[in-house]
């Protein structure tokens, strides 16, 4: 990967990971449309960690407060009923689903998933689904001629249940194209959260996942065995950070008062197109992906 390639991949990545169209599918898509070899689960997995820093100093004030009162909520029992304590441990809990399942599909992961009609599907299908979910959230806030105003749910509502649910819904964004930021937007409008609880805590249950993603994966940068070296991945890394905070402040602006109606004729959109030009065979499904395999 050159140094210029590292630049593209790092801004598409920041670009792209706080909203709900899919960072890792973005960055495959980037370099099949550039001729440039797939960079790989282990590049955008550690990538992220740089967008996640900036949803850390972006929220470091939520952070810290739901951390100071998760600790103290470890030897003080009473504390746990503290709303903050509670969400420390239900960010916890979210975390699992992803964990295991990334551990268990790895090879997966790293393979067959990378697979652009398999992409193309998740962009569709998560498409629908997240407008499915707005609707119901739109009709819910707005009532009707025969139809009562039903109030959506904050963050200080959240059950050990819904928590769960989040990081099922969360452990969809496995598979490149699906988003762990619309996954969990849309699990969360389901749920019967508003739009803004249901991202921030998107934001917040995506720290240690991505975070010990990250970290997992780093061994496989650099090194003989490394499919990127580690230059051009650090430079990524701290370009979707400088960038992604950016993209946090106004997207949070833009949920405020308004749907995700564009995103989701995005999404249906680019995987319509990608199913096209693979079925014509203008794209190979695996195009940019032999060194994933050489690297094997």
């Amino acid at each position: 990967m050159t140094w210029f390639q590292s630049l593209i991949l790092g801004l598409v990545q920041g670009l792209t990971e706080f909203l709900p169209v899919s960072s890792s599918a973005h960055v495959r898509l980037t370099a099949v449309v550039a001729g440039w070899p797939d960079p790989g689960a282990a590049f955008t997995a550690v990538a992220q960690i740089g967008t996640e820093i900036a949803i850390v100093i972006y929220f470091r004030k939520d952070i810290a407060r739901i951390l100071v009162a998760w600790l103290r909520s470890i030897t003080d029992r009473s504390a746990r009923d503290n709303q903050d304590a509670r969400i420390g441990w239900l960010v916890i809990l979210g975390s699992i689903p992803i964990a295991v399942l990334g551990v268990t599909f790895k090879d997966h992961i790293e393979g067959p998933f990378r697979d652009l009609r398999l992409i193309a599907l998740s962009f569709i299908v998560l498409g629908i689904a997240l407008g499915v979910a707005d609707h119901l959230a739109t009709r819910a806030e707005r009532g009707g001629r025969h139809r009562a105003v039903s109030p959506r749910k904050s963050l200080d509502q959240l059950t050990v249940r819904d928590g769960l649910l989040y990081g099922v819904w969360q452990a969809l964004a496995l598979v490149p194209g699906v988003s762990r930021a619309g996954a969990t937007m849309t699990g969360g409008l389901f749920l019967g959260y508003d739009r803004a609880a249901a991202a921030r805590y998107s934001f917040l249950l995506a720290i240690p996942a991505v975070l010990g993603s990250g970290a997992y994966e780093l061994r496989e940068i650099g090194g003989e065995g490394g499919q990127v070296a580690w230059g051009p991945t650090i430079f990524a890394t701290v370009v979707g950070g400088l960038v992604g905070y950016a993209v946090i402040a106004w997207f949070m602006n833009w949920i405020s008062t308004r749907s995700f109606m564009p995103f989701v004729w995005y999404r249906i959109a680019v995987g319509l197109a990608l199913l096209a030009l693979v079925g014509l065979g203008v794209l190979d499904p695996l195009a940019g992906a032999e060194h994933l395999d050489e690297a094997d």
